[in-house]
């Protein structure tokens, strides 16, 4: 289990940039109240994760993905259980956090840079403001954009604009929703190594959520395969398995141990991979 820092450490990590936290999950449970009775989607999740680690999670539709990064990040609130991050609860809409989702959802109205902008921590100084959005579009190659319009740059350039806007709160912990499911296969695949070079820049601990088996083994440290622990769509989920990715990052996408690993957890989704592995073996 991993190791929590000391609980005194501040949650505030406002001027603190890449002061990656950990997260940890003491049986959480999440309920939701239906007219006809209650929908349980979590279900006794225990979960440690350490500063700076990436950690990737996958699952069937409908199994509690997405809530369980709203949970961490502050935007719900768990029925039973606790979350903390370096030993510090979790409060409402947590700013020690940042979100990306699948859609960039920037502003029409305002330039990238702008946009970016938005992301800053209350409270920032107008020049110290200024160089953080600049810093950032850089790191992620949209300084030549920084002027321009989201209508005027490519889907790939949007979302890379929405991870900037999200590192630009400096979060202790960055919650990654389906960031690149909307992108074309191409663009998808120069996404991941960016994301890779961010983290090398900014090392916060990152919690990807994602359907792509191939892209949580390619980014992640870990893998949880989050599962219904029932047959059926209306059971509860809660992490039926973790998978340790072995390797250094940037890893050899056709390495015969991740192409293993994508099988075991294929067939964990309750996909039968036997198949295809034999054709592809003749």
């Amino acid at each position: 289990m991993t190791a929590l820092l000391p609980a005194s450490r501040t949650a505030d990590v406002s001027t603190t940039a890449g002061a990656a936290q950990s997260v940890r999950l003491d049986d959480v449970e999440r309920s939701f109240p239906l007219p006809q009775g209650r929908r349980d989607v979590l279900r006794g999740v225990e979960l440690d994760i350490a500063a700076g680690e990436i950690v990737a999670v996958v699952g069937p539709s409908g199994c509690g993905k997405s809530t369980l990064l709203r949970l961490i990040g502050g935007l719900d609130a768990p029925t039973r259980g606790s979350i903390r991050l370096d030993g510090i609860g979790v409060a409402d809409v947590d700013e020690r956090t940042a979100v990306a989702f699948q859609e960039p959802r920037l502003l029409p109205w305002r330039t990238i840079a702008q946009n970016v902008e938005l992301g800053l921590p209350r409270g920032t100084a107008r020049r110290a403001g200024r160089e953080r959005v600049a810093e950032l579009l850089h790191l992620v190659g949209l300084e030549h954009a920084a002027n321009q319009r989201p209508r005027e740059v490519s889907g790939g350039m949007a979302q890379r604009a929405s991870l900037a806007r999200a590192l630009a709160r400096n979060p202790g912990v960055l919650l990654l929703d389906e960031p690149f499911g909307a992108l074309d296969a191409l663009t998808r695949l120069r996404m991941h190594d960016l994301l890779l070079k961010i983290h090398a820049a900014e090392p916060t601990t990152i919690l990807l959520v994602t359907h792509d088996v191939e892209e949580a083994l390619y980014l992640a440290d870990r893998v949880l395969l989050l599962r219904t622990l029932g047959g059926s769509d209306d059971d509860e989920s809660s992490i039926a398995r973790t998978v340790s990715v072995p390797g250094i990052r940037p890893r050899d996408r056709a390495d015969r141990g991740l192409a293993d690993l994508r099988a075991d957890l294929l067939e964990g989704l309750g996909v039968d991979t036997h198949h295809r592995i034999t054709e592809e073996s003749r």
